[in-house]
């Protein structure tokens, strides 16, 4: 009889419906760390958590029984996936239960912003009336921007839309036909948003892309008196630099629910003019919670008396003669998704993928899932992996379509991939050497073999003398070797494509030296896997 350990406070809702699960047992077990987690760990089939407790390598380390994990919501940040994984243990979360709770943590806190509530009602404790001092602004009318288009940057526009708001949104994996259908005028990028509008509200994760995504420089390209909402993690926001822009009066106001560093009781942000802020309640309602609790319960009995995985972060349910025939393969789709992110970082409205030769006849399901993973998996906010990457292209309104044909053409097996968006394409052609080689042998029709890993230089050029030696210099004088090379064209002294295989990275000057030479026409450096390294949900 399968048993589960209860880690962490859960709703009634979700010991209920423990209780109610046939053939399941389970006890709770709060506050535990060290030895007492680990112990407590290797008794149970099952865990369920919220973020109290940390599963840490060391908790894990020699464990036998345990099966599976789920957080009772989003983050999974206090659970150590690389070691659930080498454990066996798969590692699931509730991504869609603090869903409403947080776009309506947004909206509440843009119009106690705007209608300055708590200053207002502040006023009224010290025995002032003051409603003069607290003229606001309506929403209605006002334009919102709409930084991460997922499942709550969606909801909140859907709410912002029902007052009236217009809608600018940035999602690179969004298309703009996709955001047309609920009202959202896409752009290209934030900066291209930044000068219109009156409200900004971020939804993305934390990562090294959108750390200081609003900085300095972006506070002054904003409209004056814009006002900034900030429910997903602290650190996207320069607080520094909204200090600045409120004192100087560029920034109408700030509302935060979320910090860099938690729990924050002082912040130089906190009791100036236009700001408000909350500790962090995007999910603290009765409702989320309650939601989350009764999904992971559901998750977790699901997986323990049938087998069935859904939103797991850390593993795919792959069949072990399936993985052993198609591991090769899964790796190259992967990189080949990685590519063509790196190629078309934005704006990708469709995929297609052809298998062609042996691949054919093969279970080429979770190969579309292994491009879908490597396509996304630098953007998103959760867990990316077989399971889940489909459904997270579709909810994007990417379309992914498949084909095979059984014709072999120049190799037994290979895999071509073809992404579009914004009037641009790419079509990349993959293959495996050996058992274990990863090669692109085309792309965008010309032919060449080169190597699916590492740092990756591809530029577009003609096919005249000196090419080679003249970015060979401008990547050594940035002290960048070259490890491989391939170059194809349709004609000698005709347009011509090279992909450059280099240690290292390449500077930002380096590809402006490369970018300078007249013959070359674009230049893009792709960070892929170092080779033989596979993604942890294949590894």
């Amino acid at each position: 009889m399968p048993s589960v350990l209860v880690l962490d406070p859960l709703s009634d809702e979700g010991l209920a419906l423990l209780e109610a699960a046939e053939g399941v047992t389970y006890e709770v077990r709060t506050g535990l760390s060290g030895d007492a987690l680990k112990k407590s760990l290797n008794e149970f089939d099952g865990a369920i958590c919220r973020s109290g407790v940390k599963i840490t390598p060391e908790s894990l380390e020699g464990n036998t029984r345990l099966k599976a994990i789920v957080r009772a919501g989003v983050g999974t940040d206090n659970i150590d996936k690389k070691a659930a994984t080498r454990a066996g243990i798969v590692v699931m979360n509730t991504p869609a239960g603090n869903t409403v709770s947080t776009a309506e943590q947004t909206i509440a806190l843009l119009l106690a912003m705007s209608r300055n509530v708590a200053p207002a009602y502040q006023s009224l404790i010290e025995g002032r009336w003051d409603r003069k001092k607290f003229m606001g602004t309506q929403v209605s009318g006002k334009t919102l921007g709409i930084v991460g288009l997922g499942r709550i940057g969606m909801a909140v526009a859907t709410r912002a839309k029902a007052l009236e708001m217009n809608l600018i949104g940035y999602d690179p994996f969004m298309s703009a036909e996709h955001a047309d259908k609920f009202g959202i005028e896409l752009v290209e990028n934030v900066a291209d948003m930044l000068p219109r509008l009156d409200y900004l509200t971020v939804h993305t994760p934390l990562t090294d892309e959108t750390r200081g995504l609003i900085g300095p420089e972006q506070v002054a390209a904003l409209k004056p008196g814009a006002r900034l909402v900030n429910c997903a993690r602290g650190g996207i926001y320069d607080e520094a630099a909204l200090v600045e822009g409120l004192k100087s009066g560029k920034l109408g106001g700030v509302a935060l629910d979320v910090f860099p560093e938690e729990p924050c009781t002082e912040n130089p942000l906190f009791g100036m003019d236009g700001v408000v802020c909350t500790p962090h309640l995007g999910a603290s309602t009765e409702e989320a919670q309650n939601q989350v609790a009764v999904e992971a319960v559901e998750l977790l009995t699901a997986y323990l008396m049938t087998g069935a995985i859904r939103c797991a972060v850390n593993v795919a349910a792959l069949d072990p003669k399936t993985l052993a025939a198609l591991k090769g393969y899964i790796d190259v789709a992967h990189r080949l998704g990685r590519l063509c992110e790196g190629l078309l970082p934005s704006g990708i409205e469709s995929c297609r993928l052809t298998y062609r030769g042996e691949l054919a006849d093969k279970e080429t399901k979770i190969l579309a899932s292994a491009f879908a993973a490597g396509l996304l998996e630098r953007a998103m906010g959760e867990e990316v992996n077989l399971i889940n990457a489909e459904s997270l292209l579709t909810e994007r309104g990417i379309q992914l379509v498949t084909e095979s044909c059984s014709t072999q053409g120049a190799f037994r097996a290979s895999m071509s991939v073809e992404v579009a968006g914004g009037g641009k394409s790419h079509t990349l052609i993959g293959t495996l050497l050996g058992q274990d080689m990863p090669r692109l042998v085309s792309i965008d029709g010309y032919r060449l073999e080169a190597f699916l890993d590492g740092t990756m230089l591809v530029f577009t050029h003609k096919d005249v003398p000196g090419i080679i030696g003249a970015i060979g210099i401008a990547l050594g004088e940035g002290g960048v070797n070259i490890a491989q090379m391939a170059v194809g064209r349709d004609k000698p002294g005709g347009d011509a494509i090279g992909v450059l295989n280099v240690d290292g990275d390449i500077s930002d000057s380096a590809l402006s030296a490369v970018r300078a030479h007249k013959a070359i026409s674009s230049a893009t450096v792709v960070q892929l896997p170092a080779a033989g390294t596979l993604p942890h949900w294949l590894g």
